[in-house]
């Protein structure tokens, strides 16, 4: 029943895909992290014949990747992202997110707590002035995050890099057929003396161009 739902589903983007082709400024765009069972059909020239293979950050991508995560987030002075980017080797965008929600958090929470105690002491002591002032928004300290490094980890394993890697080279091998591709030194010659040394040979009446059909039309 499950490989049978699969088809359909199949089947149906496919339909979807190929009724699009009349469409200009279309572009359909697709990820995975398991490459090695997609649909063969699917790669077709025509769909999504065009693969990139995405690797994980590196070491200026990860700054970029932690300093738009935390944007929005008031950070102390005293936190350093490009170290966090420099000892994150190996960590993918949705990790590094982790690591900065966690380290959030981690700083709400200790807010939160703070605001209990002020209020259970004053309850306990009524004629003890205590400080109610207007709590500032918590800011986000390296002790934040060095406890939200302590459960980081890395969803991606090098075996899992290297299985990524080696079908990437194997679908560049298998399309790298035409890569040594010329047509004969002679031949050419020979094409574009007779094409161009009448006058440029014989020429398409005008407006035959536009009533040729458009390739991408």
């Amino acid at each position: 029943m499950a490989g049978g739902a699969a088809d359909r589903v199949i089947n149906q983007v496919l339909t979807e895909m190929d009724g699009m082709s009349s469409k200009k400024n279309v572009f359909i765009i697709g990820a995975t992290n398991r490459p090695d069972i997609i649909d063969p059909a699917i790669l077709r020239p025509g769909r999504l014949d065009q693969l990139i293979y995405i690797p994980l950050p590196d070491e200026p991508s990860r700054i970029s990747i932690l300093k738009a995560t935390t944007r929005k987030s008031p950070l102390s002075e005293d936190v350093d992202l490009m170290y966090i980017a420099k000892v994150t080797k190996g960590f993918s965008g949705a990790d590094l997110t982790e690591i900065c929600q966690r380290a959030c958090k981690l700083a709400i929470r200790e807010s939160i707590e703070a605001d209990i105690r002020r209020e259970r002491e004053l309850r306990d002591n009524p004629d003890q002035e205590i400080d109610m002032e207007e709590d500032q928004v918590p800011e986000i300290r390296k002790e934040h995050f060095e406890e939200a490094m302590r459960f980081a980890r890395r969803s991606v394993t090098d075996s899992d890099i290297r299985k990524y890697e080696m079908f990437a080279q194997k679908l560049q091998t298998a399309r790298g057929f035409g890569q040594s591709f010329r047509f004969p030194q002679s031949q050419g010659a020979q094409g574009s003396s007779q094409g161009g040394g009448a006058g440029g040979g014989a020429s398409n009446p005008p407006g035959l161009e536009d009533k040729q059909d458009d390739l991408y039309s």
